[in-house]
């Protein structure tokens, strides 16, 4: 079975974002800048200190991302949310909390129907992120 894994695409502060969601998540982060990279010449201009690619490995997840490399305008993120899920209700609200400073929270953290606790925000990065914690019903 293959591993859906996310890939998300930053504008110019995919190293900032990496970082951040490191110190949040823990685990291993591993990235190249174009200047690392053997196919610098073939990047756009201006890409030598931009992040070319990046994976965090944390316990339960893997996050892939670049700066966006494209010469067509940055689309920005829109159309999705990244989900996780804790075993935890107090884990969930650390992650939470954490994701959301400097973001904007768009549903609190609270108990639904399917799930003990679960909210939305949008990190600071613009990423957007659906978190739930405790046991399901759904």
């Amino acid at each position: 079975m293959p591993n859906a894994e996310t890939y998300l695409f930053f504008n110019g502060n995919c190293a900032e974002a990496m970082k951040f969601y490191e110190k949040t998540f823990g685990g291993k982060l591993n990235a190249m800048t174009g200047k690392q990279s053997p196919v610098l010449d073939k990047l756009p201009p201006g890409s030598d200190n931009r992040i070319l690619h990046a994976r965090l490995e944390f316990d339960g997840g893997v996050v892939m991302a670049s700066d966006w490399m494209d010469t067509n305008p940055y689309p920005g993120m829109k159309g999705f949310a990244v989900a996780l899920g804790y075993n935890k209700v107090d884990d969930a609200k650390r992650v939470f909390d954490a994701l959301s400073k400097g973001g904007k929270v768009t549903m609190p953290l609270g108990k639904t129907f399917w799930v003990e606790s679960f909210g939305m925000l949008i990190d600071r990065f613009g990423t957007q992120w659906m978190v739930s914690g405790g046991t399901g019903t759904v």
